[in-house]
């Protein structure tokens, strides 16, 4: 069993629009379970990040098998955790890589599978960062012209969303 656990971003929360077309494309795969975060109230990205953490270990997710999917905040909490405990995947939209008030602003994402979407006119994360960090771990990176929120190019996002999660339950048939 796959579990794809989706962080929304700072001024949004579970009901948000990437988070449940993402959610819709994760419940179409068997074997494979969807975790929508709810993060509202939690002001900290380092509140956010733990609550995050011990989700996971509550639920008892083998992380091996685990996809951490986030836009913004959430792409950033993605990436925090995967850089403390690898995982199977990380699919980041506009990640909050680079920012200064957070904690890291550069985590080193360690999942087997990684794919970046960001824009090229996103003025509340700069690219610059973004590309830096795939382009050091040579990471799969989609840069699109879309601003922050992504909207204009939401149909881009979920096949590449249904694209990754394939691939990645792949990965995880092959080691059973």
């Amino acid at each position: 069993m796959m579990t794809v656990y989706l962080s929304h971003g700072l001024e949004s929360g579970p009901g948000a629009l990437k988070v449940q077309a993402l959610k819709g494309i994760a419940e179409q795969l068997d074997d494979c379970e969807p975790v929508v975060m709810d993060y509202r109230g939690m002001h900290e990205p380092a509140e956010r990040l733990a609550h995050l953490q011990q989700t996971l270990l509550a639920r008892g997710d083998d992380p091996s098998y685990c996809v951490l999917a986030g836009s913004s905040l959430g792409g950033w909490l993605s990436a925090s955790v995967s850089a403390q405990t690898p995982v199977l995947g990380c699919f980041l939209l506009a990640p909050a890589l680079g920012l200064p008030e957070y904690p890291e602003t550069s985590p080193t994402i360690q999942a087997q599978h990684t794919h970046i979407i960001h824009g090229w006119q996103d003025d509340v994360v700069p690219p610059g960062p973004v590309i830096e960090r795939a382009r050091v771990q040579r990471l799969s990176l989609r840069m699109i012209d879309d601003d922050h929120r992504l909207h204009n190019s939401l149909d881009t996002i979920l096949a590449d969303f249904s694209r990754f999660l394939a691939q990645c339950a792949e990965t995880t048939h092959k080691d059973t």
